[in-house]
């Protein structure tokens, strides 16, 4: 059915509201998304209250054929999507109404205590979760409680500087914000509150394939001359990825940032218990993925897109369809790091998906270690490297975090939560909080370990000596502990006495 330009009364759309046929209405136009999206939540509604938070703008417009744009509905005949205040809502807005001012807000710790309480369940449950016993994702922070400083004193510190350059691209700090993906469930704004923020405070943003928030929406939002990356998932059609890729470069990206430790998403058990009932991202949707479990939670249902089938032969055919840099996302052993320099590539980020993939996977800043040992072995290569540049992801919540990995080789360091975190729980003033917490935290601890600037944060600079040693002990990180939310396993459901 083309789109005719007629109107329709809610009656006619209401009746259009099964599996077969599923009709809504965004914004006053009707829509034939019955090959679109699972349409059980909104069929035969208005669904813009509850379209709106999650999905990218253009995620319709853009993707669904011209016939499936069916023409548009009188307003004053239609049944609305009720938004239902429930009690755990009310509640949730009473903690809101009772969060410290952000001025007590001393480190990104604190953030993520306020999120914690303050954040819709289903956001907090996606944002905060891990895979299967979630080992992985508590031992990328202590893994950084294994590396100890060993200060230079007597240097004239009075001005110290941290910036760097990443992949040739100045930064006010050895960090970037990595990619994290559905943004908009921490807050409206989404994405956009982080290239605001990494514009105001000079660092680099990796835009996520699975933004809340369309790609050219984050692209028209930041600073003229703002550097950002890309993080891609790699479709199972290569047509729509190399649409992706051409179109990121032509808008001005300066990296891509190849996902590779994901051919299939990792059991993340709070998620799942999240029945997740959001919109797609854009590139879900624009890969047509129609009936995706949404019964798994939000990782699961927004990933059936992803190619499993990725392999090392696919580096020469993404070589030749960009000039941007190419950096693999998800390298996890020396092996990996050494082919992807043996075969050109910029770089590459030793992570495990923030513990949300492999669970028992290395840390990795343990990984880099062996990293830096190996490929000096092999290839002769020191780090930091400008021709071929480690980034270390995952646990960081302080700046000696970062300077740790700087030490032991890295160019830069991937921050992802924190900064879901500080926007969730405090909007825009709380990542531009979070940012100025990182800085002077950098300027303290530049000073107390005697480096005047990023390149004087050497490897003799810290013991790494007991970093592959899982079960050493340190002191407990209470801050840390204390967010922690305890998985919690299958219970029984209520049951209700019939007296």
């Amino acid at each position: 059915m083309a789109s005719s330009g007629k109107t329709y009364s809610g009656k006619e759309v209401a009746v259009h509201n099964s599996r077969e046929s599923c009709w809504i209405i965004v914004h006053g136009k009707v829509y034939d998304v019955t090959d679109f999206l699972d349409g059980e939540y909104y069929a035969g509604k208005d669904a813009t209250a509850e379209y709106d938070p999650i999905h990218p703008p253009d995620a319709i417009t853009t993707n669904l054929k011209p016939e499936k744009h069916l023409g548009s509905v009188d307003l004053t005949t239609v049944e609305k999507v009720e938004v239902k205040v429930t009690d755990e809502e009310r509640a949730r807005q009473e903690r809101i109404a009772a969060r410290p001012p952000l001025s007590e807000i001393l480190n990104l710790h604190d953030f993520e205590a306020i999120a914690k309480y303050t954040m819709p369940e289903k956001a907090w449950a996606y944002y905060s979760s891990a895979a299967d016993d979630e080992i992985t994702n508590r031992e990328n922070h202590a893994a950084f409680h294994r590396i100890w400083f060993r200060p230079r004193i007597l240097k004239d510190v009075t001005k110290v500087d941290w910036s760097t350059t990443i992949l040739g691209h100045k930064s006010s700090m050895p960090l970037y914000i990595t990619a994290t993906a559905l943004g908009k469930l921490g807050h409206p704004d989404g994405e956009l509150n982080l290239t605001r923020a990494a514009a105001k405070h000079g660092v680099i943003q990796m835009i996520p394939t699975l933004a809340s928030c369309s790609f050219d929406e984050i692209m028209d939002a930041a600073a003229p001359g703002q550097v950002q990356f890309f993080q891609l998932y790699v479709n199972k059609d290569r047509e729509i990825t190399k649409r992706i890729v051409r179109h990121a470069e032509q808008r001005g990206i300066k990296g891509l940032f190849i996902t590779v430790d994901a051919p299939q998403l990792g059991r993340r058990e709070k998620d799942m218990r999240q029945k997740f009932e959001a919109e797609d991202p854009s590139e879900v949707s624009k890969a047509d993925q129609g009936g995706v479990d949404r019964s798994q939670g939000a990782a699961r249902a927004i990933s059936s897109f992803i190619d499993p089938g990725l392999n090392w032969s696919d580096m020469a055919w993404f070589k030749s369809i960009t000039k941007m840099p190419l950096i693999l996302k998800g390298v996890q052993c020396w092996e990996d790091a050494l082919e992807a320099y043996d075969i050109g590539l910029s770089g590459v980020v030793l992570s495990n998906h923030g513990g949300r993939q492999l669970d028992f996977a290395r840390s990795g800043l343990e990984v880099l270690v062996e990293v830096t040992t190996k490929l000096k072995e092999k290839r002769g290569l020191s780090f930091p490297n400008e021709k071929f540049q480690l980034f270390v992801d995952g646990g960081v919540r302080r700046a000696t975090d970062v300077m740790k990995a700087v030490a032991l080789g890295a160019t830069a360091v991937g921050v992802g939560r924190p900064f879901l975190y500080a926007y969730s729980s405090y909007g825009p003033e709380g990542i531009d909080q979070a940012l100025q917490i990182l800085h002077d935290e950098f300027e303290m601890n530049m000073r107390l370990l005697g480096a005047r600037n990023i390149k004087e944060v050497v490897p003799e600079m810290v013991d790494s000596s007991n970093i592959h040693l899982h079960i050493v002990s340190v002191p407990s990180d209470n801050l840390y502990e204390g967010n922690y939310e305890r998985l919690q396993g299958a219970r029984l459901r209520e049951i209700k006495n019939k007296l």
